[in-house]
């Protein structure tokens, strides 16, 4: 009988996501909070939300779940959305902040997986292991040959794209490795050690590599278009783990087909999971499936900053990862 008493005086959380989008460790979130998940019931996820969220003050986003302000009409006493993710592009964020909904995102969960994925990606990129790895595979090297060089990593100028808590990781990393690093982002950040380039295209002409770790916005969508490659150049390198469209893909496949840039790593694309099929013979060309995030050690991140931002989100304190949103 207690159980149940304790169970009754829970939080209630909504969780949002489409069916193929699990919650892991689902169990630990339910010793703390009430779930009412959509995904497990019968009916319409509108139907469910006309029924049992009417009064619900805290959203879980699973994944890249998108939130519209149909959607956010149906929870007229929504306060919180937690989302399991470091974009927030999938919700309408002008309409919550005309209604004062708070969001918080996952990206200090992440930042250190993401960062390692977007230097394994430049080093891949650099220094042709996957490329080199096809040609031992395909039983080349006793008939071609020595296999092409590749390039150094220490020295490279490295312009960093969006320099929050994933940005600041990739340079760190990078630092070690002899690289000179510079950044652009919303706003020239004090507490930064390194040059500040208010436009990406001025931070191109001054970089050998392009990373890409920002948000994706109205302002950051095809940021990375054909003045931009063109003033990176022909040996230069763009990583994205960010989001696809950051890149005006159509301009980039063209550039890397006729060798306008010197390679590309990425781990997004505009319309995944179809990936432009001209990117498969290219041998300076790293792909990866959207996975930078997804390690078991970003999950259990994840769960704990989740869990943290809703439990202060109950007792009235601060949020661990509040997102600023800007419109």
């Amino acid at each position: 009988m207690a159980a149940k008493q304790n169970q009754e005086n829970l939080p209630v959380v909504l969780v949002y996501r489409r069916p193929q989008f699990n919650l892991p460790h689902r169990n630990r979130l339910s010793r703390h909070f009430i779930l009412l998940d959509p995904a497990d019931s019968q009916e319409p996820t509108s139907s469910f939300l006309s029924t049992y969220a009417q009064s619900v003050r805290a959203l879980l986003c699973v994944g890249y779940s998108t939130i519209t302000s149909e959607t956010l009409s149906l929870l007229p006493s929504l306060e919180l959305i937690v989302a399991c993710s470091a974009g927030v592009d999938h919700i309408d964020l002008q309409e919550c902040h005309r209604r004062g909904i708070a969001i918080t995102n996952a990206s200090v969960a992440f930042a250190e997986d993401v960062a390692d994925l977007a230097v394994g990606l430049l080093i891949d990129v650099l220094r042709k292991i996957s490329g080199a790895d096809r040609f031992v595979r395909g039983g080349l090297w006793p008939v071609m040959g020595d296999y092409p060089l590749g390039s150094k990593l220490g020295g490279k100028r490295v312009g960093i794209v969006g320099f929050g808590s994933i940005g600041s990781e990739v340079a760190k990393r990078l630092v070690a490795f002899g690289c000179s690093i510079a950044y652009n982002s919303r706003r020239r950040k004090p507490s930064v050690p390194f040059p500040y380039h208010a436009n990406v295209r001025g931070l191109a002409a001054d970089s050998d590599i392009l990373i890409l770790c920002c948000a994706l916005t109205e302002e950051t969508h095809h940021m990375i278009n054909e003045g931009v490659m063109t003033s990176l150049g022909k040996e230069g390198v763009i990583i994205n783990v960010g989001r696809g469209s950051l890149i005006d893909e159509k301009e980039l496949v063209q550039f890397l087909v006729q060798g306008k840039i010197g390679g590309a790593g990425l781990d997004v694309f505009e319309n995944e999971p179809d990936v432009p099929k001209e990117l498969f013979s290219l041998d300076n060309v790293v792909l990866s499936p959207h996975r930078a995030v997804f390690t078991p050690e970003s999950l259990e991140a994840l769960i704990d900053l989740t869990s943290a931002n809703l439990k202060a989100f109950f007792s009235n304190k601060p949020l661990k990862s509040l997102v600023e949103i800007e419109l």
